[in-house]
């Protein structure tokens, strides 16, 4: 494949990029030096990334371009025009451009929970606000930071991750960790992070994550029957419904674990306690899977070691999933209604935020007049 030079930063995103640097020098006389190293690493292995992006226009006319990635690049732009003409996601640069990576993931995640917690850790940041994770591109500041929190006795999950976004800051690109991903996939993903950039709650992982995971799921739904893929899409349901049950009973497991760390019981008797509700919880996603017929995904996850951090970090993605799916059923898959509607709750402060979702969760929102 030829790869080109390219001007990588529009004028928008260099205007952009020194607005972000402003922020960081600010930033960094606020709060000290303690997380410099940390923003610089992380401005770093952004603009790695940014910096190996080439146009998809060129490289589908490219002939000595690789005849299967081609035909994933002109998928990807199928995909990107569905998602702004049916999915009300935003019409911008993002995935118009590809990159091509030296590792099968652009950054690794970590979540961390104290040893006898189910709430995660947050980290808070110049630009994207307050999350739930702490993303790296190095390896060795990785490790450090693990070998720091597990002196404080957290619990540590680390996650690959193939994309992110930058929430329309940057012309996010396709990248090779995820371009040969199977079409329900490649579309989910795209759906997923195009939803940040419509809207992003600052300092509220789990409604951006829940929110974005639903559309994903819904706008998987309606691509493949638009494509007339009736077996594609059978199969992709019935994921659903076995996600679905693997996570009510995550959320359940924590509950227990929550239960138990409120117990007046010596740290010996909880750390027995909390490995015996983890095994239980591997055998009955067995019978998940059994009874689904269905073992991707979780299969390998729940083989790992379980912890808070782990099963706190699939509640950030899924636990209001339900909520946000009824929202995009009672607007007829209006996903302008929708979108416009989500921005007001969003507006909420946070209490009556996590009670419209409840109720919603509920089937009960109607009920509700903080939720309109």
């Amino acid at each position: 494949m030829n790869v080109r030079e390219y001007c990588l930063l529009s004028e928008q995103e260099t205007q952009i990029l020194i607005r972000a640097l402003f922020l960081f020098v600010i930033t960094t006389l606020i709060t000290g030096c303690a997380d410099l190293g940390y923003y610089w690493h992380s401005a770093k292995g952004h603009l790695a990334i940014m910096d190996k992006r080439v146009p998809i226009a060129e490289l589908i006319t490219d002939p000595e371009i690789d005849n299967g990635l081609r035909q994933q690049l002109v998928l990807v732009q199928e995909i990107r025009q569905f998602s702004i003409s049916r999915l009300a996601l935003p019409k911008s640069g993002s995935y118009t451009v590809y990159a091509q990576l030296d590792r099968p993931y652009a950054l690794q995640n970590l979540f961390a929970a104290p040893e006898f917690s189910t709430k995660l850790l947050s980290w808070c940041y110049p630009i994207a606000g307050c999350t739930s994770y702490r993303g790296f591109y190095e390896q060795e500041r990785l490790d450090a930071f693990v070998d720091e929190l597990k002196t404080e006795n957290n619990d540590i999950h680390v996650g690959l991750v193939p994309a992110y976004s930058t929430l329309g800051w940057f012309d996010d690109p396709v990248l090779s960790s995820f371009i040969d991903w199977p079409e329900f996939r490649l579309a989910g993903l795209l759906f997923h992070e195009l939803t940040h950039q419509r809207i992003y709650i600052d300092g509220d992982s789990k409604f951006n994550e829940s929110m974005a995971t639903a559309v994903q799921q819904v706008g998987t739904q309606l691509w493949l029957d638009s494509r007339q893929q009736d077996t594609e899409l059978e199969r992709y349901n019935r994921s659903i419904a076995y996600r679905q049950d693997v996570v009510l009973m995550i959320e359940s497991t924590r509950n227990q674990l929550t239960e138990l760390y409120k117990m007046e019981k010596s740290d010996g008797f909880k750390r027995e306690q909390k490995q015996k509700l983890f095994q239980t919880a591997r055998q009955q996603y067995q019978g998940i899977a059994t009874r689904h017929d269905y073992r991707d995904g979780f299969e390998y996850w729940f083989a790992a070691e379980l912890n808070n951090a782990k099963l706190a970090s699939v509640s950030t993605y899924n636990a209001l999933v339900p909520a946000f799916v009824s929202m995009i059923e009672s607007f007829n898959y209006d996903f302008d209604l929708f979108f416009t509607y989500v921005e007001i709750i969003g507006d909420l402060d946070r209490e009556n935020r996590n009670l419209c979702l409840k109720e919603w969760q509920s089937g009960n929102a109607a009920n509700n007049p903080a939720c309109g």
